[in-house]
């Protein structure tokens, strides 16, 4: 049974699908443990691996990288790829030959992108190629720059609409799921409630099929405190308390100790 049978039969049980954001061999070895249904290697490792303001400086050759790590700690568990900025809007064939090297290359089962009619025959192309894919509306990241930052979209009755519509022509387009980011809860129930694949959301509300996170950020290690992300720890004062008593303790001669020599 292929996992994304196993995740339709979840989502059509009504049992809630998690998704969270690994970019390495440690950080999805511990998430498979966890028992997530899909491991993202987010854009977003742009930011929070990377260091950059958005996504869009990261490569599809660090994407991949990031991508290949990942699955093998995946430990099985289902790794979609997020296709970077630039690696699938010149044209059908680029998209497809991307796309193609996050399964071939990176052992990835799904890629996700970004957009909604605009892409809908990028998306059914690729799914006519056999490779599965995530659709993504509402807050798209990579058009930062024509949004003029990061904020919430659909809030009025136009937009809304718009966004309902994306959602839509990426069902019809064979997505097998589709990320709502930074909608307003009402209008990402609303569009739950329309769509026969299941809605994955971030900062989308409690009604969508599904939840994605940054796992950095529901872990606490980036010092800035984001709305959409509960912590369910504190990694980064951990961490800092940790390191600062090793350099106390080399710094006094406390460690290594014979215990720790040969």
């Amino acid at each position: 049974m292929s996992s994304l049978k196993k995740l339709r039969e979840k989502y059509l049980a009504g049992e809630k699908l998690v998704f969270l954001t690994g970019y390495d061999a440690l950080m999805s070895s511990i998430l498979a443990e966890a028992g997530v249904d899909f491991i993202l290697v987010g854009d977003s490792l742009s930011n929070v691996i990377a260091g950059y303001d958005n996504t869009l400086p990261i490569t599809m050759e660090q994407m991949l990288w990031h991508t290949q790590m990942t699955v093998r700690g995946a430990k099985g568990v289902p790794v979609v790829a997020d296709m970077p900025f630039m690696s699938y809007e010149v044209s059908i064939e680029q998209a497809l030959i991307n796309a193609g090297r996050f399964i071939k290359e990176g052992g990835a089962t799904a890629v996700k992108l970004e957009g909604g009619t605009a892409v809908e025959p990028v998306i059914k192309a690729l799914v006519n190629a056999h490779i599965p894919v995530c659709g993504h509306v509402g807050l798209q990241p990579q058009s930062v720059l024509t949004l003029g930052g990061y904020s919430v979209q659909g809030k009025s009755g136009s937009d809304a609409e718009r966004i309902k519509t994306d959602a839509l022509a990426v069902q019809k387009a064979g997505a097998f799921a589709v990320v709502l980011e930074m909608i307003p809860s009402k209008l990402a129930a609303e569009i739950t409630d329309m769509l026969d694949i299941p809605t994955i959301g971030i900062g989308a509300g409690p009604r969508c099929s599904g939840q994605v996170l940054v796992t950095h950020d529901l872990l606490g290690f980036n010092e800035r405190k984001l709305k959409i992300a509960k912590r369910y720890a504190e990694m980064r004062e951990v961490a800092l308390s940790a390191l600062k008593s090793y350099v106390s303790d080399v710094k006094k001669g406390a460690t290594p100790s014979e215990e720790n020599a040969f």
